[in-house]
Order: C-alpha cells, then sequence, then structure tokens
C-alpha cells in the first residue's frame, strides 16, 4: 500500500499548481481522501477530504474557492488544483487515505499517508 504525491514546487503569488496523489496496491475509490500541508514549525493541518464512494468534499476556510480536490478512479489518482496561491500557502502537502466511512477533516481518521510535496509560494 502505497500513496505516491508530486507536483509541488516554487510558484509566484497568485499563480497555480496542481498536485497529484496516486496510489498503488489498493483503490482510491474505496477509501476517503484526504489533503493536509504542514508549515516549518506548525501542526500539519486539513486542507481537502473527498468522501469514500461519495462525492462529499470538504475544504478548510483559508483555501476555499481557490482550492479544487478532484478524484480519477480510472487512474486511481486525486488532485489538489491550487489557484490563486499565498505565501502563506506554502507548507509540504501530504495525501491520506482513510478507511473511515465519514469524511473527516482530522489527521487521525486516516490510515496511509504519502511522502508529502513541496510547495513554496514566493516572488
Amino acid at each position: 500500500v502505497q500513496l505516491q504525491a508530486s507536483g509541488g514546487g516554487l510558484v509566484q503569488p497568485g499563480g497555480s499548481l496542481r498536485l497529484s496523489c496516486t496510489a498503488s496496491g489498493f483503490t482510491l475509490d474505496h477509501y476517503g481522501m484526504g489533503w493536509f500541508r504542514q508549515a516549518p514549525g506548525k501542526e500539519r493541518e486539513f486542507v481537502a477530504a473527498i468522501q469514500w464512494r461519495g462525492s462529499n468534499i470538504d475544504y478548510a476556510d483559508s483555501v476555499k474557492g481557490r482550492f479544487t480536490l478532484s478524484r480519477d478512479n480510472a487512474k486511481n489518482t486525486v488532485y489538489l488544483q491550487m489557484n490563486s496561491l499565498k505565501p502563506e500557502d506554502t507548507a509540504v502537502y501530504y495525501c491520506a487515505a482513510s478507511r473511515v466511512f465519514s469524511l473527516s477533516t482530522t489527521t487521525t481518521s486516516y490510515d496511509y499517508w504519502g511522502q508529502g510535496t513541496l510547495v513554496t509560494v514566493s516572488s
């Protein structure tokens, strides 16, 4: 069971990035999926999540209207489209998979974690 996150990089404020998270060893559609981020010196925080076998999606208030989570079951991949990026979005972004049926925004509800991908928003 493995999650591989990619797509991070350096972007100027106002720019966009798309993060990808591809699963191997299990089917993403059978899990709730979440994105979290951790900035230096801060705790890991919730960004976005999609419910197991559902269409319910939730976002942190800080990213609503700017970030979009989507899932491509055929590619066993979830995406996080990030637009209008701000310096405060700088962090390592992690994808995670949860066997909990209900949509979850807490790290303890997630069973598998990717390795993280660094997003730096700076001019």
